[in-house]
């Protein structure tokens, strides 16, 4: 037994434990990060006033609503009053401006104006020219309700001069869509 503990023999025993330890941690499944716990923002009541059509579609009868936003900035209460009008009126005696299920449209505002892109599948609702009349002015008046000038209205997402009877190619404004 010679020179067993040599400083070789020590200096390689020394590192082999040191490749075993690393090879041990190397070896141990990865903690798992506990996730962070999910704060919801406080949603605020907002009244807001809906437009609905009548039962013989020649006439805009107002729903008022309550609609929850978490920023009360007028695009999120805007784009919170369209998704209530998508979802259909609660007062008997009114009509959806849209059948259940179809979804609702996107608002936009700059300033005074505000530009509603209208999904596609709009264009495929089958309406005569008093239903699209109705459908693009409970719009209107549910938009400018409480604020803004006038309407612009895009067809999935681009420029379009007709929905299918209705012209687009110009914004509306409320005198646009008053009862006659």
């Amino acid at each position: 037994m010679k020179r067993l503990f040599s400083l070789f023999n020590v200096v390689s025993a020394a590192l082999f434990a040191a490749a075993a330890y690393a090879y041990g941690e190397v070896q141990r499944p990865a903690v798992t990060p506990k996730p962070p716990k999910l704060t919801l923002e406080e949603k605020r009541d907002v009244k807001v006033k809906v437009y609905f059509t009548g039962l013989q579609v020649q006439t805009l009868k107002p729903e008022t609503r309550t609609v929850q936003v978490t920023e009360e900035t007028p695009t999120s209460v805007a784009q919170a009053a369209v998704n209530t009008w998508a979802a259909g009126p609660q007062t008997a005696g009114l009509l959806p401006a849209v059948p259940k299920g179809t979804p609702a449209p996107k608002v936009w505002l700059r300033g005074q104006h505000a530009y509603i892109n209208l999904p596609e599948g709009y264009r495929n609702l089958r309406y005569g020219t008093s239903g699209e009349r109705m459908l693009l002015c409970t719009l209107v008046r549910t938009l400018l309700e409480a604020r803004g000038q006038d309407v612009t209205f895009l067809l999935g997402g681009k420029n379009t001069d007709v929905l299918v009877r209705m012209d687009l190619g110009e914004p509306y404004t409320r005198q646009d869509c008053t009862d006659q």
